[in-house]
Order: structure tokens, then C-alpha cells, then sequence
């Protein structure tokens, strides 16, 4: 089991950059990592997803080239750098723990634990 904090959301002008983080306890290092988004009236979005060890990453295609998701296993601690940030990248933003192995593999539903969520708003 593992247990999901999320942190380092806030308001933003289109163009700039946020980076969240999202601190893990339990066996983190034993979990794919994913982070996902849901605007108001709209469903639940993969964004990006990183392997256990962290040598393999995945990207929805709305942030791909903008976003990068990393991890540090000594902190428990998972990351996502949003670059050149839009008004449609506003939403609350989730992480996410599973145990599979398979990056690829983007509906919410394969995942286990979730954070509560931490808002991203982007001013045009």
C-alpha cells in the first residue's frame, strides 16, 4: 500500500512553468507512477507515466515535448515539469500508483492510489 501527496500547484500565465511534486510512503519503489488531470465537466486524462526504476517514461499527447515526469526513490518522491504551460492545461492534477510494469497502459481504472489532487490554473 502506498499513500499519495500531492504539492506544487498554483496559478500561472500561459508560458511558464510549474513543477509538481508528489511524496509517497510505503514501498514507492515498487509502484509505476503515473500522473493524470480532470478539468471541470471532463474526464479523467492521462498525462504521463514513469516505470519503477524510472528508465521509461510515457506521455498523453497533449503534453508530450511540454511535460517530463522523473523520480527519486531515495525520496519517494515523484516529479512533473510542465514547460510552455496553455489555459487548457488547467485542471486538477493527480498522482497515481500501480503495481503493474506496462508505462503504456493509461486508464485510470489500472490504477491503485491516488493523491488528493493539487490545482493548476493557467491565465491566457
Amino acid at each position: 500500500q502506498v499513500q499519495l501527496v500531492e504539492s506544487g500547484g498554483g496559478l500561472v500565465q500561459a508560458g511558464g512553468s510549474l513543477r509538481l511534486s508528489c511524496a509517497a510512503s510505503g514501498r514507492f519503489s515498487n509502484f509505476l507512477m503515473g500522473w493524470f488531470r480532470q478539468a471541470p465537466g471532463k474526464e479523467r486524462e492521462f498525462v504521463a507515466a514513469i516505470s519503477r526504476g524510472g528508465s521509461s517514461t510515457h506521455y498523453g499527447d497533449s503534453v508530450k515535448g511540454r511535460f517530463t515526469i522523473s523520480r527519486d526513490n531515495a525520496k519517494n518522491t515523484v516529479y512533473l515539469q510542465m514547460n510552455n504551460l496553455k489555459p487548457e492545461d488547467t485542471a486538477v492534477y493527480y498522482c497515481a500508483a500501480r503495481g503493474g510494469v506496462v508505462v503504456t497502459s493509461t486508464h485510470p481504472s489500472l490504477y491503485d492510489y491516488w493523491g488528493q489532487g493539487t490545482q493548476v490554473t493557467v491565465s491566457s
